[in-house]
């Protein structure tokens, strides 16, 4: 900035408007930001020189002088009286000199240069004292509006730079009161509509098996300060300053990650970082696969994840199969297992580069020993999606996938129980040695997979999540959380054993794990309107294919899951009569598929459902009985709503 002398301190206040007429600005086009001198009007309106309502006098000024505006310190009025040519700008009110003038505009001088600060778009140095005005802004020195009075004084309004909006100092000073209010006091709307949720949540029965409850203290982590801090970049080389304490909760987190899964430091690293589960498994796909590269995953119809590669016959649908060259694998139709035979065969054919070993609707242990074998057969890495669960693999409940992988994703809200993020574990250290020579050979995974996370795929971590899922990895490190997960197991083989006795068909015979899979095809109907009647008497869980199904779009099975009714306090005993409430559904369903008709829509079936009639009262006899009984286990979380 150019330095001024300070002679020019003692000018005339006259001399910092410009001196040399010109037109009053055209109104702009809509959308479009004028330049030029009317720039300077606007600024200076903004900031209370020229009210709005003094325009229309301005324009008739210049019409009177032959087409030439007046200047614009001509266009300025003293407190209450009108423009008039060479007017003095009057800094000054009764009693008052510019300090006064600015604690009554603003309430104060530093929130006056704030005002103005944001005005000149944050990058002006602004003087420290109101007497600097004149000199160091002198676009910014304009008098005291008529004696409406700004703020505590009053509430004149000002226009903005941009729009010409009117802005009133008393909204200025609310603006803290906005940024403290409660959510119900703010937006009652949005806080309605998670009142009405929680009360689902509370009077329902959860039975969806990637959901989960999370803690209150991870909540409240997830809730907290963290979520206002930019940190692109990973620890110790950030893009942003201001990172040291957002750099120790992810060395703390990575930390965590670690030691929960019992992983020595020098031969596993993990980034925190992913999102959740898509993004993560991405990220491995691009690091480890070239574009167009081979993937193999176990097909969704067959109880895989759509991130695997899922593509019909007509369209990919994934991104993986879209980017990617994908085969699937397959599970038994007569037994529901996967089929590892057919596996190997395929891949000695296909020569994939990555095979993953992930499902999300498959009750049953992976053998992570003979995939590993096929993958070094066939030259390429073996990837774990342990999504589904990674809080059974952190309590030692299920067999783990590290040994034998040399990566493994992950979300962290189902099984693990913390907020909705993901991870992605990698081998490090000597990954061969040459036996002959003696030379090793190390990974390389460490930088592939973060420079994949970011600046691939992402930008800034979400730090309150890496802060929900630091907490998540604490309570799994506890023995109460062994106890959860070993009860979680426990009441899905009581849930699969009650309703095979009742005469269902469970997919592969029972569980190894948190889940089930239901196939309804021998009792004449499907998932899709199962689920439909089952949601109605408050019991969520969501309809699957199973083994053999000719359309995805009319899936023959229901998904269960005990993760979160778990979390509520639920027993063996207590998901015996869970599973009694589903089979009353299933028969409900039944009849009112008999009412419609076999070859009805699901659109038919909806409106006979939704309808008055016998159907409707034994829906909400039903549903009146799933309530009671889901009132008896507390809702985990926070308790405000």
């Amino acid at each position: 900035m150019q330095k001024l002398s300070t002679s020019n301190r003692t000018q005339p206040q006259d001399s910092v408007f410009p001196e040399t007429p010109a037109p009053w600005p055209a109104a702009p086009a809509a959308g479009r930001r004028s330049s030029g001198p009317g720039e300077q009007v606007r600024h200076q309106a903004a900031l209370g020189g020229v009210q709005p309502a003094h325009r229309p006098a301005a324009a008739s000024s210049a019409g009177a002088s032959g087409g030439r505006a007046r200047p614009f310190r001509a266009l300025i009025g003293r407190p209450g009286g009108g423009a008039r040519r060479n007017a003095r700008p009057d800094w000054r009110s009764p009693g008052r000199g510019r300090a006064g003038v600015v604690r009554a505009r603003f309430g104060s001088w530093p929130r006056a240069r704030v005002t103005w600060r944001r005005a000149l778009g944050g990058g002006s140095r602004l003087p420290r004292r109101p007497q600097d005005l004149a000199v160091r802004c002198p676009g910014l020195c304009l008098p005291v509006a008529p004696r409406s009075g700004i703020g505590r004084h009053g509430s004149g309004a000002m226009a903005t730079p941009d729009s010409g909006a009117p802005w009133d100092a008393d909204l200025w000073s609310s603006h803290d009161k906005m940024l403290v209010q409660p959510l119900k006091d703010s937006d009652l709307e949005v806080y309605n509509i998670i009142k009405k949720e929680s009360h689902r949540q509370r009077v329902g029965l959860e039975l969806i098996a990637s959901e989960n409850f999370a803690s209150r203290a991870v909540l409240e982590a997830l809730g907290s300060c963290l979520n206002n801090k930019y940190s692109e970049g990973y620890p110790g080389q950030r893009y942003y300053g201001g990172t040291e304490f957002i750099d120790e909760l992810e060395l703390l987190c990575q930390r965590r990650a670690l030691q929960v899964y019992g992983l020595d430091p020098q031969c596993w690293g993990v980034n925190v970082q992913p999102y959740s589960g898509s993004p993560a498994n991405f990220a491995v796909y691009t690091a480890l696969v070239e574009p167009h590269g081979r993937i193999m995953g176990l097909d969704l119809p067959d109880g895989g994840h759509l991130t695997h590669g899922f593509m019909t016959e007509k369209k990919k649908i994934s991104a993986t199969s879209i980017f990617f060259e994908s085969m699937p694998y397959k599970v038994d139709p007569d037994t529901g297992y996967i089929n590892y035979d057919r596996l190997e065969e395929n891949a000695r054919l296909f020569h994939p580069k990555l095979i993953i070993a992930g499902t999300s609707c498959y009750s049953r242990n992976l053998d992570y020993a003979r995939l590993r074998r096929i993958a070094d057969d066939n030259g390429a890495y073996l990837m774990a999606d342990m999504a589904h669960i990674s809080g059974l693999v952190a309590a030692g409940v299920v067999p783990s996938p590290f040994e034998h992988c040399h990566v493994v994703s992950t979300t962290t809200h189902k099984t693990l129980r913390g907020c909705r993020a993901g991870m992605i574990f990698y081998r490090k250290g000597v990954r061969s040695v040459d036996p002959k020579t003696g030379r090793e050979t190390r990974y390389n995974l460490e930088s592939l997979i973060n420079s994949a996370v970011f600046p691939g795929l992402q930008g800034g971590p979400h730090n309150h999540a890496i802060a929900g899922v630091a907490v998540a990895l604490k309570q799994a490190m506890t023995p109460e959380f062994r106890v959860y997960q070993c009860q979680v197991v426990a009441n899905c083989r009581a849930l699969a054993k009650t309703l095979m006795g009742l005469g269902y068909k469970v997919v592969t015979g029972g569980s190894d794990n948190h889940l089930i899979l239901v196939d309804l095809r021998s009792k004449g109907t499907d998932g899709g309107r199962a689920e439909k009647v089952l949601e109605a008497c408050n019991i969520a869980c969501n309809k699957n294919t199973c083994p053999g199904d000719k359309s995805a779009l009319r899936p023959s099975g229901l998904r269960l899951g005990t993760p979160a009714l778990t979390s509520r306090g639920l027993l063996e005993e207590d998901f015996q009569e869970v599973a009694r409430f589903i089979h009353r559904g299933i028969e409900l369903t039944l009849q009112i598929q008999d009412a419609v008709g076999a070859k009805a829509t699901l659109k038919e079936f909806m409106e006979t459902l939704a309808g008055a009639g016998e159907h409707q009262r034994a829906v909400a006899a039903l549903r009146a009985e799933v309530e009671s009984f889901a009132a008896l286990f507390p809702l985990p979380g926070l308790p405000d709503f």
